[in-house]
């Protein structure tokens, strides 16, 4: 099977049956699906043309068509960068390990460009703009990418709550209101802290914004608004690395967003956390 498509295989265990079926010959041979119509594909899947049709629009595509130019646009990216596509590269040089690991990180942020939607990056900027409080929720590398958002919201002086174990996570989220967004963290949102926390701030009526990996899971069935990643990470899993810096960047668009969402405010927010840090080193 082909390991380049990556936003195909993270999602391929969500799919119905024939869908599967369709995605698995896709995933076999993605350099003759390029040059195929979807009758040919479905004729060759042995599926129906109108489950080609579902499958394309459950990976995020308007059609076959542009299922196929995603697919070839990964096959020409990969054609210069499969051979770094490892956790941890056989070659125990630091130039591999730089380059292995660079690329990685670099290829996760160009993968997530195909998975992540604008409406809902701009729905979760909303959101988070308008919200009394953000609590934000993740366990382990999550945690880490909690921890950042809850730095950069407090610097622009939001209200936000990060919690990194279950029993906190449920603590925060049982006073949460319809006027608060809770944001659950987790590559594979199968995290069971993260999700029984998110379920508690939805019956109390908060808005829900999850950040996981692509394609349906128990964490992002719960949201108003799925944000999703992807990353390289297969194997080895060597400590969420590429996956987190996907994440992160999500973060740091999220950021931006809100910052612009009230500028003036928020700038001059940014401007007196600096300035106050700044004075806090010069005097210690």
């Amino acid at each position: 099977m082909s390991t380049e498509i990556n936003f195909i295989e993270e999602s391929i265990h969500t799919f119905k049956p024939t869908e599967k079926k369709a995605a698995e010959y896709i995933l076999k041979y993605p350099d003759k699906v390029v040059n195929l119509s979807v009758q040919k594909l479905a004729e060759k899947a042995k599926v129906s043309e109108a489950t080609i049709i579902r499958l394309s629009k459950s990976l995020k595509c308007k059609g076959f068509q542009e299922l196929k130019l995603r697919i070839a646009y990964e096959l020409a990216k990969s054609e210069n960068t499969n051979s770094l596509y490892d956790d941890i590269p056989s070659d125990d040089s630091m130039k591999s390990f730089i380059q292995s690991v660079s690329q990685n990180n670099i290829q996760s942020i160009q993968n997530t460009l195909l998975v992540l939607s604008e409406e809902d990056l701009e729905k979760a900027v909303l959101l988070i703009s308008n919200a009394r409080q953000v609590a934000v929720y993740g366990i382990g590398a999550s945690a880490i990418i909690a921890q950042d958002f809850k730095q950069k919201l407090t610097r622009i002086n939001r209200w936000c709550e990060a919690a990194f174990d279950g029993d906190t996570q449920l603590t925060v989220s049982a006073n949460l209101s319809e006027q608060d967004v809770a944001f659950g963290i987790s590559y594979s949102g199968q995290t069971k802290d993260v999700i029984e926390s998110v379920k508690v701030a939805k019956e109390n009526g908060a808005s829900i914004i999850t950040l996981t990996k692509s394609g349906d899971n128990p964490l992002s069935s719960l949201a108003d608004v799925k944000l999703n990643t992807t990353s390289l990470e297969r194997n080895v899993r060597s400590g969420a690395t590429s996956s987190r810096i996907a994440q992160l960047n999500v973060i740091d668009i999220l950021f931006l967003g809100v910052t612009k969402s009230n500028q003036d405010r928020n700038i001059r927010a940014l401007e007196r956390t600096r300035k106050a840090v700044r004075i806090s080193k010069q005097n210690g």
